[in-house]
């Protein structure tokens, strides 16, 4: 199984607390023979990538742009770094300056490699183009699968 994940970043410490248990259940599901695929970004991205390693599964990176990792927070780049370290393929857009439109192209790079998508998400619309609800309707139009993931008392700020 080929598994991609999406979400919402700088979730509450409680939110974050059910969305990692929420997540392991779903790695779990799968067993080792998990592949995600992953942004990496901060929040859902690396729980997720680092949840796969964990349990034996494979990490396929996908970077949006050569500049993405600046653009997240400093306080990212070690976990980044470890995670890029740790991937068996990463796959690159070959865009330059990380934004929207870099991110949402990752996003279709992703979507394109996987069987299914699990999509942190509160439902609300994208709070900026190439948010987590733009990559949802991505995958739904591709026809891959989503799966939502918002835990009972989850909240975003």
């Amino acid at each position: 199984m080929r598994l991609g994940i999406t979400g919402h970043r700088g979730l509450p410490a409680e939110t974050e607390r059910l969305v990692r248990r929420a997540l392991q259940e779903e790695v779990t599901r799968h067993g080792p023979d998990l592949v995600g695929v992953s942004c990496i970004a901060d929040g859902p991205d690396a729980w997720f990538a680092e949840l796969v390693l964990e349990a034996g599964g494979r990490l396929e990176v996908v970077v949006p742009a050569e500049k993405y990792r600046e653009g997240l927070p400093e306080e990212h780049h070690q976990t980044y770094d470890r995670l890029i370290q740790q991937a068996a393929d990463i796959h690159r857009t070959g865009m330059v300056e990380s934004d929207s439109e870099a991110h949402m192209a990752g996003s279709e790079v992703m979507v394109g490699l996987v069987d299914e998508l699990v999509a942190v998400w509160d439902g609300q619309p994208a709070r900026g183009y190439g948010g987590t609800a733009d990559v949802v309707a991505y995958a739904e139009r591709t026809g891959v699968r989503s799966r939502v993931i918002w835990p009972e008392g989850a909240t975003r700020d």
